[in-house]
């Protein structure tokens, strides 16, 4: 096992001969990667299964095991973000801007990788594939640091992208894994100035706020999902039950969810009781009173219980929904603005007025009309792969696919011009 110096250095030149090759080549090394995943399927399925027995015998909640869980059709879904990935114009190289200054001077404004990067995440053995695939796109090497519950699954998926970019004719390399499980680790990487280029996290709360206080390097940070649906009486009810089950019970675990609902007062009678028949027995129900009332009669199997103010500002991850009655759309904006994370927020309304001004208004990287929360995903934007979704306001926000991994250099050309 290489220590992370050895890691560091081994990345850093990698990068450097990564960074000139052409998009024929990395795309011929990552479909290489793509076909080894295919072939060694069965040893990362089994890899995934040692990771889940753990995790489960460990006390884990099943919400946040779907999120480790490997089967065929996920490994498929990897196999399918890269090869779209390959399919992606070569973010390197691109001129985005150009101009000739009065003197004749030339400057053109271009893409280049990132260079070295490190992504610290949770869980999830898809990410450890999707931003290896997107890095090596973007000419970037990648040192990925995964939770001790992946562990196996990441060795196995890392030892199959490696062997398949080696066949492939590109450079292994570029892709490293830092497996030691040491807590230590994480802390040394955040303080790798000078050895890495850029940090980013992606996983819950408490994690973001220690790469965020302890980095010593540049951090894009993937904001935890507070994420909200806001129901206006002119909303079409029985497309909002829809939407509403979906966004909290398709993947409860994603940060994505929505784990907050907005009535408006006026809508209270529409749709609480059909929502509350919906969710009986799938999801637990924590309403405030109004909210409360106008579900009438329960129904069988509904799990109910009190908000409270803390409700408001927690990410449950969990089959877990907070009610809240308000009178206006402004008032719905106000408790979005404070509690969200600027992660996605949606309204349900055939207002167009309404709509407008809840996009204008409310601060979230991704916001919704008439839609679930649950597409805020870089698969689902067309990118074949997410490192993340970004709550920032810099050059990367929500999904961020190739273009989050580049950033500019500025190319002058002259004619032997000199400053007076």
């Amino acid at each position: 096992m290489k220590t992370l110096d050895q890691l560091f250095d081994t990345l850093k030149k990698a990068q450097e001969s990564l960074a000139l090759e052409d998009r024929q080549k990395k795309d011929a090394a990552l479909r290489s990667a793509a076909e080894c995943i295919h072939a060694r399927r069965g040893e990362i399925l089994r890899a995934n299964r040692a990771d889940v027995e753990k995790a489960r015998a460990g006390g884990m909640k099943e919400a946040l095991v779907d999120r480790l869980f490997l089967n065929e059709k996920r490994i498929d879904d990897m196999i399918e973000g890269i090869n779209t990935v390959t399919g992606e114009e070569d973010p390197i190289g691109r001129v985005r801007a150009g101009w000739t200054l009065p003197n004749g001077l030339v400057v053109e404004q271009i893409t280049v990788p990132l260079g070295v990067a490190a992504i610290i995440y949770e869980s999830r053995p898809n990410v450890t594939v999707d931003a290896a695939s997107l890095a090596y796109k973007a000419g970037n090497a990648i040192l990925l640091r995964g939770s001790h519950a992946a562990l196996e699954s990441n060795r196995a998926l890392v030892e199959a992208l490696k062997a398949g970019l080696e066949a492939g004719g590109g450079f292994p390399d570029a892709v490293a894994l830092a497996d030691s499980g040491n807590r230590e680790e994480v802390d040394r990487i955040l303080t790798a100035r000078g050895r890495l280029d850029v940090i980013i996290p992606r996983g819950g709360k408490e994690l973001i706020r220690h790469v965020v206080e302890h980095a010593r390097l540049p951090v894009i940070e993937t904001g935890e999902g507070n994420c909200h649906i806001y129901v206006e009486p002119s909303a079409d009810m029985e497309r909002a039950v829809d939407i509403i089950e979906n966004a909290k019970l398709q993947k409860p675990g994603a940060c994505n969810a929505v784990e907050t609902l907005l009535v408006h007062r006026g809508a209270l009678s529409l749709l609480m009781p059909p929502l509350a028949a919906r969710l009986a027995g799938k999801a637990e129900l924590r309403c405030d009173s109004p909210s409360r009332a106008a579900i009438g009669p329960l129904p069988p199997g509904l799990l109910l219980k009190d908000a409270l103010p803390e409700d408001w500002e927690t990410e449950f991850l969990d089959y877990i929904l907070a009610i809240k009655t308000v009178g206006s759309l402004t008032e719905a904006v106000a408790h979005i603005n404070r509690y969200g994370t600027k992660h996605s927020e949606a309204i349900l309304t055939n207002d167009l007025r309404a709509a407008e001004e809840f996009v204008r208004r409310v601060d979230a990287a991704c916001v919704y009309t008439n839609a679930s929360t649950r597409f805020t995903d870089g698969g689902e934007f067309g990118f074949g792969a997410e490192l993340g979704i970004s709550t920032q306001k810099f050059h990367a926000r929500g999904p961020m696919g190739l273009e989050a991994l580049t950033t500019i250099k500025y190319r002058i050309s002259g004619r032997g011009q000199i400053r007076p």
